[in-house]
């Protein structure tokens, strides 16, 4: 008789997330299976795995084990892993590194790759410090080349196009070495909003580089064709540009690529040139790696120190409550976990498989150490966060690697262990790493991450126009068994930034409770170094700084990270590049049951009329409403520096409002057929309000021109459109909201936050790279 297995204890988000992005479903998108039989079957593959090996470990033991240290939620494996295992499709790895040669067979071959990765749930990232630069020769057909910038809008396209096994879009990373001589182009390719939607990029800093920007020199541009210098450039000036762009909208970041490489385990098996779409996971070209997180949260023995002593703790009492032999087993079988991994994994091309299992990298992190802090009743921002950080992940890196070490003994060391700094038996090339935990942290109910809690509490709206309000689970114990509850309290925390002005909770509490808000750029910086001292790979995390900050500050964070060994960084300054929440309410429509046709009546001599200018996904936007005695009778619609195609369907949406206004239709009708349309990537304007996409754009022209029209950004009757420049770079209006640091979710309309290089929804578990 089959023993019964435990079912895991889900929050409603949980399911929800389940539901909609991993549980398998029918070809009509009817959900067939249930979360515990999502985690037998991962579980069922990843164990059976162990009958291809004499190691002493019986599989349907393991099987048991590695269902419930997933049920339990002491560990989580990434998205495509959830998603694939015991599928067709079987994909399982969440990080792909393509090489990108220069030349167009080779690049659009990327391309063709690119797009069947991301179908199967991977991400990719890229660098194009191969290519040649901008206007160099190109003798095959005796004329310029476009450079590096151009090909990446083509990937970017791709990627738009193919959504990934119908469940999210993939991501990407793009690189460019600072000594390409695109570099300053490369570092304004996103400074448009919108542009480049589906890659963060960063630029591969050398150690060269930074010799010559502290001693304030020239350094070499580096001509990839040629291999011989084609001009020279002060580094301060790119530094400089680098930063601006960083604190402009958190674009472009950086790696550190000569520390990548002089810290790789496998330098033998050749150079590393690029990572994966958040940062965290450098790897060689062709190469993949697995990921999975352990719930740092899980590993607290007794109760929160806070309810017990009523104080924050010392370093001592802190690591006092840790369970080290608990957290010990879970490395120790996540190590398993991840290694069976790659021999249950079905890789896309022959490469991938060829080089993953020659290396057999694998990528343990952590989840939930912003919940670890506040249990153990130690605030984020304080030393002994920095010391829990460190003693924490060198515990894990010391058991992964026993364990490593002992499947090696048991199975064989990964191939390439000639070419490592390793010694025999070794298992995998790499063991840790500290990646993204957006959606798979929601499934465990804890915190993303390394990072610190986005806000306490949060208010979030459900169908039906209820509004719930989501809290901390830890706050919200402590809430109700210190007697501090009251819905009035409750209210007041919700989304705000920080609590510790509320004087109705306790002095320990609030200090021990640190949001985003709370916590210095520099600290960010700290927790970050703290991990990367005992993780093979890189660390994803965000440095938050306030919309205050200076550009000097995000200086002397880049300089810091430097110092501090960082492998990489990614900066986000607070309300730089997200929009704010709307909420709209649709009156119900009553239908017509009887219809007319009329004629158009025609266009007078002379109009008059506005011009309004939006900015919208596809760029710069230009809507002219004109009217005359009668009322509105045509709307010319102008998409600035679209191409052809774009174009006519922009002007025929303006022609066939314009054949609708002058047959008599309401303008009010228009605006609430095309008002909240949306496309992936809602954009903010300059007054704070939202625009979904082009159709929302336009009637949100029209709805101001009928109420007077002077909120929106006027051009003067008469301008040449063609003459008028996209608005970049001004001053933002400072706006107080409950949510002046989120997005729009394209598929919920819920919250963005932006953290581990993503922007993730706490709502339904969108993110925009994983």
């Amino acid at each position: 008789m089959r023993k019964a297995l435990k079912k895991p204890d889900l929050s409603k988000n949980a399911l929800l997330i389940l539901e909609k992005r991993y549980l398998k479903k029918d070809e009509n998108g009817n959900v067939i299976e249930t979360p515990e039989e999502m985690y037998e079957r991962v579980a069922r593959v990843i164990a059976d795995v162990e009958n291809n090996y004499n190691s002493g470990y019986s599989s349907q033991e393991l099987f048991e084990r590695f269902y419930n240290m997933m049920v339990d939620f002491y560990f989580q494996p990434n998205s495509p892993t959830l998603m694939n295992a015991g599928t067709p499709l079987g994909q399982l790895s969440a990080c792909f590194v393509l090489p990108v040669e220069d030349s167009m067979e080779a690049i659009f071959e990327a391309v063709k790759r690119t797009a069947i990765i991301h179908k199967t749930g991977g991400g990719t990232g890229f660098s194009f410090s191969r290519l040649r630069p901008r206007n160099d020769i190109v003798r095959s057909t005796g004329g310029v080349a476009s450079g590096p910038v151009s090909f990446m809008r083509v990937f970017n396209e791709a990627t738009e196009a193919v959504k990934q096994g119908g469940r999210r879009r993939g991501a990407n990373m793009g690189i460019l070495r600072v000594d390409h001589p695109d570099i300053l182009e490369f570092i304004d390719a996103k400074k448009k909003e919108g542009e480049l939607a589906n890659f963060n990029i960063s630029v591969a800093i050398t150690d060269r580089f930074m010799q010559a920007l502290e001693k304030d020199e020239e350094y070499d541009l580096i001509n990839p064709r040629t291999g011989k210098v084609h001009s020279r450039l002060k580094a301060k000036e790119v530094f400089d540009k680098l930063v601006y762009g960083a604190w402009r909208n958190g674009e472009p970041g950086i790696i550190f690529i000569d520390r990548i490489n002089k810290m790789h385990p496998i330098p033998g098996a050749g150079e590393i040139e690029a990572t994966n779409p958040c940062g965290e996971q450098p790897l060689l070209p062709y190469e993949s790696c697995n990921l999975g997180s352990i719930n740092l949260a899980k590993f607290i023995k007794g109760r929160q120190f806070l309810l017990v002593n009523k104080k924050r703790a010392t370093l001592e009492e802190a690591l006092d409550m840790i369970d080290w032999k608990k957290l010990e087993e879970i490395t120790k079988l996540a190590i398993h976990f991840l290694d069976n991994v790659i021999d249950a994994n079905h890789f896309p091309f022959k490469e991938i498989e060829e080089i993953t299992r020659a290396n057999r990298k694998i990528g343990l992190g952590v989840m939930g150490f912003a919940d670890m802090l506040i249990q153990l009743g130690i605030p984020y921002s304080s030393n002994e966060a920095l010391q829990v950080a460190e003693k924490v992940m060198s515990f894990i890196q010391e058991k992964g690697l026993e364990k490593s070490r002992e499947l090696g003994e048991k199975k064989g060391d990964f191939p390439n262990i000639k070419l490592s700094i390793h010694k025999s038996p070794m298992r995998n090339g790499t063991i840790t790493t500290i990646a993204p935990t957006g959606t798979i942290s929601m499934i465990a109910d804890t915190s993303s991450g390394i990072e610190p809690l986005f806000t306490i509490a949060y208010k979030k709206n459900v169908l039906g126009g209820e509004s719930l309000i989501y809290a901390n689970r830890y706050f919200e114990e402590l809430a109700h068994e210190l007697g501090f509850y009251s819905k009035e309290l409750w209210e007041k925390v919700s989304g705000a930034r920080s609590i510790k002005e509320f004087k109705e909770i306790p002095e320990y509490v609030r200090e021990v409770f640190d949001t985003t808000f709370d916590v210095s750029p520099m600290q960010h910086v700290n927790i970050q170094a703290a991990f990367q001292k005992y993780v093979d790979n890189a660390v994803s995390k965000t440095i938050n700084m306030p919309n205050s900050a200076r550009i000097e500050d995000v200086e002397k964070v880049y300089k810091e990270a430097y110092i501090k060994g960082l492998k990489g960084l990614t900066v986000y300054r607070d309300g730089s590049r997200q929009v704010q929440v709307l909420e709209t309410v649709k009156k119900e429509e009553k239908p017509s049951h009887h219809m007319e046709i009329r004629n158009p009546r025609p266009r007078p001599q002379v109009t008059k009329g506005k011009t309004y200018r939006m900015q919208t996904e596809m760029g710069t936007l230009y809507i002219t409403i004109n009217e005359d005695d009668e009322g509105l009778i045509e709307v010319f619609v102008h998409l600035g520096k679209s191409g052809s195609s774009v174009m006519a369907f922009t002007e025929a949406i303006g022609r066939l409002i314009s054949l609708a206004l002058r047959s008599g239709v309401n303008p009010n009708e228009i605006v609430k057929q095309l008002k909240g349309i949306k496309s992936s990537t809602p954009i903010r304007q300059e007054d704070g309000s939202v625009v979904f996409s082009v159709p929302d754009a336009i009637a949100r022209s029209l709805e101001k021109f009928l109420q007077g029209g002077e909120q929106l950004e006027l051009i003067p009757r008469g301008t040449s459109l063609a003459s008028i420049p996209p608005v970049l770079g001004k001053a933002r209006k400072e706006k107080k909201t409950e949510h002046s640091e989120a997005d729009i979710c394209p598929e919920c309309g819920g919250v963005l936050i932006y953290q581990e290089g993503c922007f993730v929804c706490r709502d339904c578990g969108y993110s925009k790279c994983e």
